[in-house]
C-alpha cells in the first residue's frame, strides 16, 4: 500500500458499509453535497467496506476513480460496524470527523449545523432522534427497553436515542484510537472519554434503499457488548440476587421444619422442588452472567488485531 505523507486535512467522514451497492450513489452525492463549503479548507470521505457480498466495493472503486476525496477501504471479511469505524478512525486526517451510515437515515445536510455548534466549543456534536420514521413498534420498543436498561446499568452515562451519528474533533479520535479493547461499542466509548459534548435533534429517516443489517442477533450482541463493555453492575446484580435466593430459601427452609414439627404435614415436596428450580435458575443466571465477562477478558487476552485489511485505495498520511 502507497502511502503519502500530507498535512492534515479540516474534515474526515467516515462511512461503514455493508452490502450498500444501492445507496451507496446517493450517499455519495449528498455527502459530497454536504462537504462542498469545505473544499478549500480540504477534505475526504472515507468508505469502509466491511466484507459486503454485493457490489459495494466495485461502486467505491468508480467514486474513487471520478473524485480522489473518496478513500476507501476494505476488509478480508465481515468484522462489524464497530470495527468499521475503528479503521476509518485510524486511517482519517481530518481535524473533525463525521461518522455517519450509508443508509441515508441520519442525514449529512446536518453537517454544517453540526459544524457550527462545535466552533461554539463543543468536541462532540451527537444526534438525538426526536423521532424514528420507516421503523417497526417493535423496534422502537427493543430500543427504547435498551436505552432504559443502559442508563441504569451503564458506569458512563451514554444520552438514550442516539446511534454514531456524530461529529467529533480529534482530540477525541485520539481519545479514541488509544482504546485498545476489541468489543468496540463506539457510542459508549465517546461517552466514555469525556470532553464536551452537546446534542443536535432530528427526525431519523427511512432507509434510502436495502433492509436493515442489524438482525435481532446483532442487537443482542451489540446490547452485550454495550452494557458488559461499560458497566460491572450485573455482576454485582448476580450477587445480590444470590443472596436474595439464600434468604428465600432460608424462610421455605424454616417453613418446611416448622411444618415437620408442628403440623404432621407430608414431607414439603413442593418446597423441595421450589427450592431446586429456583436456585438452579439462579445458578444458570451467575453462569451466564460470568461467563460473559470471561469471555470477554479471553478474547482481549488474545491480542489479535482488530480487523484485517483487505485492499484499500487514496488512504494518505
Amino acid at each position: 500500500m502507497t502511502v503519502d505523507f500530507l498535512p492534515p486535512l479540516y474534515l474526515s467522514v467516515i462511512i461503514p458499509c455493508y452490502n450498500e451497492d444501492k445507496s451507496l450513489h446517493e450517499c455519495y452525492r449528498r455527502i459530497s453535497e454536504a462537504c462542498t463549503p469545505y473544499i478549500e479548507k480540504g477534505y475526504e470521505i472515507i468508505f469502509v467496506n466491511d466484507g459486503s457480498k454485493d457490489h459495494t466495493w466495485a461502486i467505491i472503486e468508480e467514486l474513487h476513480a471520478k473524485d480522489k476525496h473518496v478513500i476507501g477501504l476494505c476488509f478480508s471479511r465481515n468484522f462489524g460496524h464497530g470495527m468499521a469505524l475503528t479503521a476509518g478512525l485510524e486511517a482519517c486526517r481530518g481535524e473533525r470527523v463525521l461518522i455517519i451510515d450509508a443508509d441515508l437515515q441520519d442525514p449529512p445536510e446536518l453537517l454544517s449545523h453540526m459544524m457550527q455548534k462545535m466552533d461554539g466549543g463543543a468536541d462532540v456534536i451527537y444526534g438525538k432522534r426526536i423521532r424514528r420514521n420507516g421503523e417497526t413498534s417493535f423496534k422502537r420498543i427493543t430500543a427504547h427497553l435498551f436505552y432504559l436498561l443502559l442508563s441504569h446499568l451503564s458506569d458512563v452515562s451514554i444520552p438514550r436515542d442516539t446511534g454514531d451519528f456524530r461529529l467529533i474533533n480529534n482530540k477525541v479520535v485520539h481519545a479514541l484510537n488509544s482504546m485498545p479493547e476489541t468489543a468496540r461499542y463506539i457510542r459508549g466509548m465517546i461517552a466514555w472519554v469525556g470532553f464536551t459534548q452537546t446534542p443536535i435533534e432530528y427526525i431519523r429517516a427511512e432507509r434510502f434503499a436495502g433492509r436493515t443489517h442489524y438482525t435481532l442477533t446483532k442487537m443482542f450482541k451489540l446490547a452485550f457488548d454495550a452494557i458488559t463493555g461499560f458497566s460491572d453492575r450485573p455482576l454485582r446484580l448476580a450477587f445480590y440476587l444470590s443472596f436474595i435466593m439464600i434468604l428465600v430459601s432460608g424462610f421455605i427452609l424454616i417453613y418446611i421444619l416448622v411444618s415437620y414439627f408442628y403440623y404432621n404435614a407430608v414431607h414439603g415436596w413442593a418446597s423441595m422442588a421450589c427450592i431446586f428450580v429456583s436456585s438452579q435458575a439462579v445458578q444458570f443466571f451467575l453462569l451466564g452472567v460470568i461467563g460473559e465477562y470471561m469471555g470477554r477478558t479471553y478474547q482481549e487476552s488474545k491480542h489479535r488485531p482488530k480487523y484485517i485489511m483487505l485492499t484499500s485505495i487514496g488512504v494518505k498520511r
